[in-house]
């Protein structure tokens, strides 16, 4: 194992191995198949990357995204190792001279499409050469119970019998015990090493929000962390259109991306995003696993996700590096009837029946007034005892107040209302509204009409949700959304129970200290050469049209900022700075450091 650990400092600049880094590589190494499920940012790459460099033979790997691909051989490329991509973005001029380094035996690492991999004639070259381990990389993808399923994935199964003699590992940083049981049928691992890492990410605080001009909660919040790189999740194109234009409209530096713009477009978007030259990208899911992006330090869900596994994954493009980020998620009830009717739409029964299985969960969470933390880590299998100390629920508990008679008026309403309107009916009753549809019907005659002025439309769309999710009201997802009473409301309207509700939570309030990222993350570090160092870095980095991170990550340099490297060998001592990049780009660093 010594000539893995001297890989991991001579090759990638650190000098010890993560849990469980070691013991997956030892498997491989070994010619076992493997199973990785480690949180995004835990270093899973490395899993197959130092093995790659000590079995004889290329490395294999799977990837489903052109982007993801390139970004990775750029990395490693700058850390002197030998490794390419294979896909549809090259021309076949390119593809030749790629297929001719595979043939000559000059690639450590190869970067493959999965169509790419299952065509026959590509099969034919690999059986001709010396294969060190193929790697699957995003493997839940090949599963109908993962979040992100994806039909290409499902021939990789037929490739373990044909390369008998090979080991395989299958890495994922997002499944649930079903999904994880999926993959190792489906992929045919042969009696494979299991490895589950704590999905836990300490570095990133969870916040929720009830929706209330949304437009206004995003665009003060990006504001609040001017020069940040943030993502903007949305689950339409024309949501993410409106929101975008918003932004931009106040003076924020942000951008759209969409499937509804081409291949040109989304390219420029997302490389002027990953060399910092851009903010915030707002987008759809489809801005995903292509994301190799170590510094985003927030990540907003404008719009419910639509399970558990989808907003671990995209609030896991946050703080990468390890350094503090935020997830910010903002919540309605109306967001679970429009990802309820989006789900319905689906043409295969099973599928809709899992995927409604799984938006309950995601929820039940955006509802719960438990820490944050707890709640993820129970619903991927993780136990976790007291609060984390960096969510909002645990930083800034919500105050509560006994709310019976505020309950009493609405249950009233919707039963006045007959039980055939949803809450923005409701709402509009309560508070006295005299639209037209409010006096054509004659409901300004209903008893309680005008009640509950006292309160905004917005503190009366909580109060009513928090009572939906007491089990006093059901919302009528395939009905229009319509309320409907409970036999629960019994307890309250006659039996004179009382019931405690949260305060409505509408403003991004500034966060309380909590925990912080890595042991970079320190407040005596020297900001100002801290940032001296970014900007050397960004020079670099144009010098070699890279993005900046490519060159070293945030916490490379804090480490720098705070160490202060003399020589060459102090610089080495900087996780993140390898050999290769201490004799490419070490000197330029010490001249500022030491000048």
């Amino acid at each position: 194992m010594q000539a893995a650990l001297d890989t991991l400092r001579k090759v990638f600049g650190y000098e010890s191995f993560r849990a469980p880094q070691q013991n997956i590589i030892e498997s491989v190494l070994a010619g076992r198949d493997c199973f990785v499920l480690m949180p995004t940012g835990a270093g899973k790459s490395l899993c197959y990357q130092i093995p790659a460099l000590l079995r004889d033979g290329v490395a294999i790997v799977v990837s489903p995204l052109i982007s993801l691909m390139k970004d990775q051989v750029d990395a490693l490329k700058q850390n002197g190792v030998e490794a390419a991509f294979y896909n549809s973005s090259l021309t076949a001029g390119e593809a030749r001279g790629v297929l001719n380094a595979l043939e000559a035996g000059k690639l450590d690492l190869l970067y493959v499409a999965p169509e790419r991999l299952m065509m026959p004639e590509f099969q034919e070259k690999l059986r001709k050469l010396k294969v060190g381990l193929i790697a699957i990389d995003e493997a839940h993808c090949v599963s109908q119970w993962g979040h992100d399923f994806r039909p290409e994935y499902v021939q990789l199964g037929q490739l373990r019998p044909k390369f008998p003699d090979i080991p395989f590992i299958a890495l994922t940083a997002t499944a649930d015990t079903q999904t994880r049981g999926d993959i190792l049928l489906r992929l045919q691992l042969k009696t494979p090493d299991v490895f589950v890492s704590g999905f836990d990410r300490p570095n990133i605080r969870y916040t929720v929000v009830e929706k209330s001009k949304p437009q206004a909660q995003v665009a003060n919040y990006i504001k609040a962390h001017e020069g940040e790189s943030g993502i903007v999740y949305c689950l339409s194109r024309k949501r993410v259109d409106e929101v975008s234009e918003h932004l931009r409209k106040l003076g924020i530096d942000a951008a759209s991306y969409h499937a509804g713009y081409s291949t040109e477009e989304r390219s420029r978007v997302q490389n002027a995003f990953q060399k910092d030259e851009l903010q915030v990208v707002v987008a759809t899911v489809a801005f995903g696993m292509g994301i190799d992006k170590p510094n985003v330090r927030f990540v907003i869900h404008y719009d419910l996700p639509k399970n558990m596994e989808g907003y671990y994954q995209e609030t896991g493009r946050a703080g990468r590096d390890g350094l503090a980020s935020e997830a910010l998620l903002l919540f309605s009830a109306g967001d679970i009837l429009a990802a309820k009717r989006l789900i319905s739409m689906g043409e295969n029964p099973t599928q809709v029946a899992i995927e409604l299985k799984k938006l309950n969960s995601i929820v039940e969470f955006a509802q719960g007034q438990i820490c944050r933390r707890r709640m993820i880590l129970s619903y991927f299998g993780e136990t976790m005892l007291g609060p984390c100390m960096n969510c909002d629920i645990c930083l800034d508990s919500p105050a509560t107040y006994d709310a019976t008679d505020d309950v009493k008026l609405a249950l009233m309403a919707v039963y006045e209302l007959r039980q055939r309107f949803g809450i923005m009916m409701v709402v509009d009753v309560l508070r006295g509204s005299k639209n037209a549809r409010i006096m054509q019907s004659n409901f300004d005659d209903l008893p309680s009409f005008n009640k509950g002025k006292h309160y905004t439309v917005d503190e009366w769309m909580s109060i009513i949700r928090q009572v939906i999710q007491h089990g006093l009201l059901l919302q009528d997802a395939e009905n229009y959304g319509i309320l409907k009473l409970t036999p629960a409301t019994r307890g309250i309207l006659r039996e004179g129970e009382r019931i405690m509700l949260a305060k409505p939570r509408l403003k991004v309030e500034k966060p309380k200290k909590g925990k912080k990222g890595s042991s970079a993350d320190m407040d005596d570090m020297d900001e100002a050469l801290f940032k001296r160092l970014r900007t050397l870095r960004r020079e670099l980095a144009d010098k070699e049209q890279v993005p900046a991170y490519i060159i070293c990550g945030d916490d490379t340099l804090r480490q720098m900022a705070m160490l202060k490297p003399k020589n060459r060998d102090d610089l080495l001592h900087v996780p993140g700075i390898g050999e290769k990049k201490a004799d490419r780009f070490g000197q330029a660093f010490l001249d500022l450091l030491n000048g």
